[in-house]
């Protein structure tokens, strides 16, 4: 009598020992059956903050709450036997400090069961990476474009170029130093992240950072067309389920009008036959 061994999940130490070999596969996720299609075939189930944007019509990520991530979170948790889910710490919940990073964190993984968290910045936010790696919250860290910061960058620019460059370097080095188990380089130029991946010994995920880096992720919906509000230059779309679905709802809507749905097929018959 034979029994199937249990799944083993992934976790940040698995991550970091992947530093240099097959690229890592990231994407986002926020609820179940999206999770379970992304379980088979990524290491990691990012549920990242664009969930307000993506899901809620937020126009930028500024607005989401931490009870908005703990419940994607669990959606997500759940629809996950293999990926490593990593949570999105949302704006507000840990820039304070060290102490509020550590308070918001530890309710993210404990009410999600999620094992890891991402936040966003580089050099100012090294004493709070620390902080929390140090007791017990593996951290995703996340330097160039960062989408909370977008009021003070000026929009979803580039980050990275000319005398960009150094600090931005600078910014992965901090992070690394300060205990991240890997590092999203997110529209940073090419050529400056293929440098960041070599000196770094942990892993780099690239969103429209080149595919020097150690693996990318992408939002799911952008990439299958579901999200068609806009479309960023490094999103590859590799269907567009979105104009399928506006279709299929088309048809529907078409066939209730005509009387052709539902048809004696989808009833159920006043007696039933003996």
């Amino acid at each position: 009598m034979s029994a199937t061994a249990p799944v083993r999940p992934v976790l940040p130490p698995d991550i970091t020992s992947r530093k240099g070999g097959v690229p890592l596969v990231v994407l986002t996720a926020y609820t179940t059956p999206m999770a379970r299609l992304v379980d088979a075939h990524c290491d990691i189930a990012l549920v990242g903050d664009s969930v307000g944007m993506v899901l809620h019509g937020m126009p930028s990520t500024i607005g989401v709450t931490l009870e908005m991530m703990i419940l994607h979170g669990r959606a997500v948790v759940r629809g996950l036997q293999k990926a490593m889910p990593v949570i999105d710490m949302p704006f507000g919940s840990y820039e304070e400090g060290p102490a509020q990073a550590y308070r918001n964190a530890a309710r993210l993984m404990a009410e999600t069961g999620a094992p890891a968290v991402k936040l966003e910045g580089g050099q100012h936010m090294a004493e709070t990476i620390a902080f929390l790696t140090a007791r017990g919250v593996p951290v995703m860290a996340h330097v160039g474009l960062t989408p909370q910061a977008v009021n003070t960058l000026g929009g979803y620019k580039v980050v990275g170029r000319d005398a960009e460059a150094e600090r931005v370097m600078a910014d992965a080095r901090a992070c690394e130093a300060a205990g991240a188990f890997s590092i999203v380089l997110e529209k940073v130029p090419v050529g400056l992240s293929a440098r960041i991946t070599g000196e770094l010994s942990i892993p780099t995920i690239g969103i429209g950072a080149g595919v020097d880096c150690d693996g990318q992720v992408l939002v799911i919906d952008d990439m299958l067309g579901m999200f068609t509000a806009f479309k960023p230059k490094f999103v590859k779309r590799y269907a567009e389920l979105g104009a399928a679905a506006d279709q299929a709802i088309a048809d529907y809507a078409a066939e209730v009008r005509a009387r052709a749905f539902p048809g004696p097929e989808h009833g159920f018959a006043d007696q039933v036959k003996s």
